[in-house]
């Protein structure tokens, strides 16, 4: 519909979303306007916007509850389309803003999954999965940089050769919104990147042109899958019982900063969040970490 083409076009241009993000936005409107369609059709109700209404949405919401859909599946559901009828009301295509009463589903309240210093050594100093010495020295600067930076996996694969300066230790990271940061890089993670970029990235690109920082083997820039499926290997081969993701690297880069006295409007914007309360998130993990430590060495706990 013309109305939901405008508004990804709005998106695209106003708001700078990425590719992957409009596909999401526009997976859920899409998802909600047809079941909205076939409400309103049961109704006998004229199938147009100016007929949604706040009653809808929340069959809709109660709909996708009965389906066994998460929480924060429903969340970020119902954010979508809360960005899309504020939209329509401020264009004047309908005389209500529709999603404007309805409350989001209450959120359970998990701590983040972290890897202990153990585990973090078990990635950065053990054995490196990979068919040549080229790919493991490439994805041992992976590891080292994730755990380095806490940069999102977006973001890694998206890094070029020139965001590196490796003269004052940082990266250029292209963040959400295309917001850019510039996060401090140790001097692990720059020796690991150094050796890669000097003796094993021309091996990689064999003869072909990029400016991707990481490749894979084909030469051409290294995927969010390829990461994913490099950690899955990774754990296997180290043994790791343990569900770990890129992700798990930057809640642990987090949480290792905040239990040695980093305070958390630094950490914030280290990981680039727009929201100091996102960032929060992470006291409750040292909260946790200080109590199993005092269950554990308390006599009388």
């Amino acid at each position: 519909m013309e109305e939901l083409k405008e508004y990804l076009d709005y998106l695209r241009v106003q708001r700078n979303l990425s590719p992957a993000t409009l596909a999401a936005y526009e997976r859920d409107l899409t998802h909600f306007l047809d079941f909205a369609w076939e409400q309103l059709e049961l109704l006998d109700r004229p199938q147009r916007l100016q007929e949604v209404d706040k009653y809808l949405l929340r069959d809709y919401l109660a709909y996708l509850a009965r389906e066994g859909y998460a929480r924060s599946s429903m969340a970020r559901r119902l954010a979508s389309i809360r960005g899309f009828s504020r939209f329509l009301f401020a264009k004047g295509l309908v005389d209500r803003d529709f999603a404007l009463a309805v409350n989001t589903p209450k959120q359970p309240k998990t701590v983040p999954e972290t890897m202990n210093m153990a585990e973090i050594k078990a990635f950065l100093e053990g054995s490196m999965p990979g068919r040549t010495e080229a790919l493991r020295a490439r994805n041992r600067a992976i590891f080292e940089l994730l755990y380095a930076t806490g940069i999102r996996l977006s973001e890694l694969v998206g890094l070029d050769v020139d965001d590196l300066d490796p003269a004052h230790h940082y990266v250029r990271v292209l963040g959400k919104g295309r917001k850019e940061r510039i996060v401090p890089v140790g001097e692990y993670a720059m020796a690991s990147l150094h050796s890669y970029c000097q003796n094993y990235r021309g091996q990689l690109l064999g003869g072909k042109e990029s400016s991707a920082l990481f490749l894979n083997a084909q030469g051409e820039r290294i995927t969010p899958r390829g990461v994913q499926y490099l950690i899955e290997k990774c754990c296997r081969l180290l043994e790791l019982h343990k569900r770990i993701t890129p992700h798990t690297f930057r809640h642990t880069f987090a949480t290792h900063l905040l239990d040695r006295g980093a305070d958390l409007r630094s950490i914030q914007e280290l990981l680039g969040h727009a929201s100091l309360s996102t960032t929060q998130v992470y006291t409750k993990v040292t909260r946790s970490h200080l109590k199993s430590v005092y269950n554990r060495a308390h006599p009388r706990a």
